[in-house]
């Protein structure tokens, strides 16, 4: 079984028996009391690698969770006499915060990547070492309070704390609403700080986008692929980074990008699915990366189960900033695309259309949308005034 463990191309903690993907985890040695035998070993009912792979990272993070609170039940609370709300006499038959990430991870997991487990069980993870594992409503808000003055003790930002707040609130609401539980969100109306000397991204200088344009040319590799396809059409950095050779239709009489969902990439909205005409040097970058062999547009950072968004960044806001000898940042080429519209007077429901942004009132959800000819004469206009 070793062997099958250890076999290339299997997601971890698989082995494939039959054409079938089984899952198996050897029990770690201090909690082997909890169970009968040394090993877990479960059938994940699929031939599919893709599909084994996400659940093996679902069924991991519940495994690695349960662990952990079977761990946290061995110790007294730390420093217990000083939790309010909290007596040795209290019980409670409603189930606990550990059993609600449960229900939170089988209902929003399907489809998410490594980054949705980890962000999640890392911000409940906080509230786990602060106030222990408990059930829903024996939280209450001064437990909330005291979350948030641990946190800003830990000398996290307080955009930080908001996030982690969020991911709770999140986590209980589901629940909550799916149980039926007469109770409140205790994590819910607790006072955050504010964020002082808030960083916001700014466009990049049209001076600027032209620097990169001369410099995506002489380079002529696939990161500057990767560069100019964002350049001139104003798509999130996941969104080119996750796209297939398919998902670019230069053959048409009008060249055009289509953004769609993938297994490896999922898109951040409904309204990210679109087509965007290709102009300047993101037709460029399309042509170029069109010629090469494979599937995906950029495989360094893709593969069938995953895209690594978070390497591409870094490595692109580094060189973006050599070039342009400023603090701009990748993403402020989408920033740049939108005033670039608006520079030439483009309606504004044509351009959340281009660039998948949300609907600002109910009207703009009607009907299919402008098509690709009357899309592609707004993009020609920024070409044409040097925009």
């Amino acid at each position: 079984m070793t062997k099958s463990l250890t076999n290339l191309g299997n997601p971890a903690f698989t082995y494939k028996k039959d054409g079938i993907f089984y899952y198996s985890r050897r029990v770690p040695s201090d909690l082997r009391n909890h169970y009968s035998k040394p090993r877990i070993v479960q059938s994940l009912r699929t031939r599919s690698q893709s599909a084994a792979a996400r659940a093996s990272l679902i069924l991991t993070s519940r495994l690695e969770e349960y662990w952990l609170s079977l761990r946290v039940q061995k110790f007294e609370l730390p420093k217990r006499y000083l939790i309010s709300g909290l007596d040795s006499s209290e019980s409670s038959t409603l189930p606990n915060i550990q059993e609600a990430l449960e229900e939170y991870f089988r209902l929003k997991g399907e489809g998410k990547d490594k980054y949705f487990y980890a962000l999640t069980n890392r911000n409940i993870g906080y509230l786990i070492e602060c106030l222990g594992i408990r059930s829903l409503d024996l939280y209450s808000t001064a437990d909330a309070a005291r979350l948030r003055d641990w946190l800003v003790g830990r000398n996290l930002s307080p955009a930080t704390i908001k996030r982690i707040f969020s991911t709770i609130k999140s986590v209980i609401n589901l629940f909550i609403a799916e149980r039926g539980l007469d109770i409140k969100n205790p994590f819910s109306g607790v006072y955050l700080p504010a964020q002082e000397n808030k960083k916001t991204r700014h466009p990049i200088s049209f001076e600027n986008i032209n620097k990169l344009r001369i410099a995506c040319e002489e380079k002529n590799d696939e990161l500057r692929w990767l560069v100019a396809l964002l350049i001139d059409s104003g798509m999130r950095l996941s969104e080119a980074l996750g796209l297939k050779k398919s998902d670019l239709c230069l053959n048409d009489e009008l060249p055009y990008v289509s953004i769609r969902e993938h297994e490896h990439r999922r898109l951040k909205t409904a309204n990210s699915v679109r087509k965007v005409p290709l102009i300047g040097i993101s037709l460029w970058a399309a042509n170029q990366i069109n010629q090469r062999n494979g599937e995906y547009c950029f495989p360094r950072y893709v593969n069938a189960d995953s895209c690594n968004r978070n390497s591409a960044s870094a490595a692109l806001n580094k060189w973006v900033k050599t070039v342009c000898q400023s603090n701009d940042v990748i993403h402020g080429l989408r920033h740049a695309f939108r005033d670039r519209l608006r520079a030439v007077q483009t309606p504004s429901e044509v351009i959340d259309q281009l660039g998948g942004w949300s609907h600002k009132s109910i009207g703009e959800s009607y009907g299919d949308g402008y098509p690709l000819d009357v899309l592609m004469i707004w993009m020609k206009e920024i070409e044409s005034n040097g925009r």
